[in-house]
């Protein structure tokens, strides 16, 4: 189908985390980037109420009943859009029907947020058409409402934010609490960041995500019975371990804690790095946040072990960790800028000889969140 008989074209974000991960429904600071991958809806409205969905990438088209989009969570194609279109209208904002053509080059399972693309490029492509002011962070907190509320999956705002808010050449240090966001140049010197998917297939909604989720919240309550905190993230880890008797009945809950404080850490002195220019800095936090979540959160799983194991034995790599949710997606490495080829060749290799996957790696640029153009 033509593009041009389309009136918009509406984008946003996939994203990578630099660092900060699982603490962003703890009300952490993280420390993501928009990438240049994302997800593009081309849009014009049909005069019915009803939204015809079809993809580039796919055969298959949808219609979802402006009346009934309560009633397609359970459908294999079109139910990102569906939860995404019913939290904005039960923000309060208007629906008309329309004709989406959805073309997203951010590969599924990456963990570089296909769904925070969708949930929000969709949602800005509505806005679009019915001439309703474009706000980024309202429409970051409605694709957020249908992750969760829609789709299952009860993660934090960072996806949702990074894929509408991001700047090029910048990364997003975000107060999760607060929706606060310092937007810091992404200077990293000789180095580039690189990443690499595992090609493992996975899902949040079927993984443990809900499952850490969950566990970050009994921690919580236990530390409530003794500090008057809101949430993990106000506790420096001296004053964690201070208090960690806590969790004597409950050692799995200390060490799901212990990663969310110890990254929450990690953070503060990354944001100083990347300020400083300090790269060698930089890349030991990502190591260490890589076996923290290896360890303490049990997030990585065999491939993702094995893909930043390769990464960080290259000696032209100065760190390398497991970016997104987990239990499958991508690394993001910092390589020196001069060895990238054999720094993708030897880590190619090596993992697939350890693991019999293929692993891919992306070039990629830091981008813009959600753009709109009049066609």
């Amino acid at each position: 189908m033509n593009v041009k008989d389309y009136d918009y074209k509406v984008t946003a974000a996939g994203r990578v985390n630099i660092i900060g991960e699982h603490i962003d429904y703890c009300g952490g600071k993280v420390f993501p980037a928009a990438l240049n991958l994302g997800n593009t809806v081309y849009i014009r409205p049909n005069g019915t109420n009803k939204v015809n969905i079809k993809w580039t990438t796919l055969s298959d088209s949808v219609t979802l009943d402006l009346d009934k989009l309560d009633e397609y969570r359970t459908l294999e194609f079109g139910d990102y859009q569906a939860g995404s279109l019913l939290m904005w209208r039960e923000a309060g904002y208007p629906l008309v029907g329309c004709d989406m053509l959805q073309d997203c080059s951010v590969p599924f399972g990456s963990g570089l947020s296909s769904s925070a693309a969708i949930e929000t490029s969709t949602i800005a492509a509505m806005c679009a058409i019915t001439d309703t002011p474009v706000d980024a962070v309202k429409i970051a907190l409605a694709a957020q409402r249908a992750e969760r509320e829609f789709i299952g999956v009860n993660c934090g705002i960072m996806d949702q934010y990074a894929s509408a808010c991001g700047k090029a050449g910048c990364a997003m240090l975000l107060d999760c609490a607060t929706l606060d966001c310092e937007y810091v140049p992404i200077d990293t010197g000789d180095y580039s960041i690189v990443i690499i998917n595992c090609k493992k297939p996975h899902s949040l909604v079927e993984s443990k995500y809900n499952e850490r989720r969950a566990e970050s919240e009994r921690a919580l309550e236990l530390l409530q019975s003794r500090l008057e905190i809101k949430n993990l993230a106000e506790l420096d880890p001296q004053t964690f371990e201070e208090n960690a008797d806590v969790f004597a009945a409950e050692p799995v809950i200390y060490k799901r804690a212990k990663h969310i404080v110890e990254e929450c850490a990690r953070v503060k002195s990354a944001e100083q790095a990347m300020k400083s220019g300090d790269m060698l800095a930089l890349g030991k936090l990502l190591n260490q946040s890589h076996e923290s979540l290896r360890t303490l959160y049990e997030v990585t799983g065999r491939e993702l072990d094995a893909l930043a194991d390769a990464a960080q034995r290259h000696p032209a790599c100065i760190g390398s960790r497991m970016t997104g949710g987990g239990f499958g997606g991508c690394t993001v490495s910092l390589v020196k800028t001069t060895e990238i080829d054999r720094f993708k060749k030897f880590v190619l290799n090596l993992y697939s000889r350890a693991t019999g996957y293929n692993a891919e790696a992306y070039m990629t640029e830091i981008g813009n969140g959600i753009t709109v153009t009049k066609l």
